[in-house]
């Protein structure tokens, strides 16, 4: 396969599923300030939505306030921010065009189908009602697109450069809502455990669909170290950075096999894995959860690069 066929596969697949990551933060975001103030007192959701996101400077730069109109505008609409849902829906179907024949009938059609959908929408939703349904929307098409690929592709390098966009971008995600909900999303007036801490551990759950396998894992009320848990070390858990990185290792192997040769990105990652596997939740909180997550993100930007370095250029 030509190096830049599969860096186009491995980027559509990023920005499809970075594009539902935003959604499901702004989703989470409304469900919090939409709450009573009696059940979660003041909060900054949206601050914390457009750290989360990764983008609080470029943010800044445009707009004076993080409110639910702003940060809604430019996580989802804004023409000048690279990775709202609007640019990741359109610079993945650049990169389907100049992958089309690598591509499945079922694939184009969801990614080819969403951007056309996307302008329907215009510059923006017209209300709430109307976004939230944007919102659910972007999922589905995210869905869609996933659930193409998964069914319909060929089980060779297409499928398993595609696959590694998913899990690299998945693993980030996962990463940076906990890292945003342990030191922005409560304030410093609030107690750990209480009513706040207790909403907003129970949106995370909800924005990454997680909140019913929580308690059948579990069997218990939401208490902060095993979300933590289900969404680091927990490898049933789809979304999990374990789990995320048991698929890298499997689909880089695979790689490595079909070309006769591994890399730096293959013993990066099985070193990952191993970190989460002899990892234990109540030794990553008392060293400290965000060093923990901010360790791994850079070690995770770390393996993009040697993916792209053995693979993309």
């Amino acid at each position: 396969m030509l190096s830049r066929t599969a860096d186009n596969l491995y980027w559509l697949a990023r920005y499809i599923e970075r594009a539902d990551y935003l959604a499901r933060v702004l989703q989470a975001a409304q469900r919090l300030s939409a709450m009573p103030s009696a059940y979660v007192g003041a909060s900054n959701e949206w601050e914390s939505a457009v750290a989360t996101a990764g983008c609080t400077k470029a943010f800044y730069e445009n707009y004076e306030e993080a409110n639910e109109t702003n940060v809604t505008n430019f996580l989802a609409f804004s023409a000048d921010n690279p990775s709202s849902i609007r640019n990741c829906f359109e610079t993945a179907r650049t990169n389907a065009r100049a992958v089309r024949i690598a591509l499945t009938g079922a694939m184009w059609d969801a990614i080819n189908g969403a951007w056309l959908e996307l302008q329907r929408y215009g510059n923006g939703a017209t209300s709430r009602e109307n976004n939230a349904h944007f919102l659910r929307w972007v999922q589905d098409a995210s869905s869609l697109f996933d659930g193409a690929a998964y069914r319909t592709m060929l089980r060779s390098d297409s499928y398993w450069f595609s696959r590694l966009g998913v899990h690299i971008e998945r693993a980030d995600n996962t990463a940076r809502i906990l890292d945003v909900k342990y030191h922005l999303l409560l304030p410093a007036a609030e107690r750990v455990g209480g009513a706040l801490d207790y909403f907003q551990w129970s949106a995370i759950l909800r924005s990454v669909n997680a909140q019913t396998s929580y308690h059948w894992v579990y069997r218990e009320n939401i208490k902060p170290w095993l979300v933590a848990d289900l969404l680091i070390l927990n490898e049933q858990m789809p979304r999990s950075m374990a789990a995320c990185y048991a698929n890298l290792v499997q689909n880089l192997d695979r790689i490595s096999m079909a070309y006769g040769r591994a890399g730096p990105s293959q013993r990066r990652a099985r070193a990952i894995r191993t970190r989460f596997q002899n990892s234990r939740m109540d030794e990553i909180f008392s060293s400290g959860l965000h060093e923990f997550i901010e360790d791994f993100i850079a070690e995770n930007n770390a393996l993009g690069g040697d993916i792209t370095r053995q693979y993309l250029l």
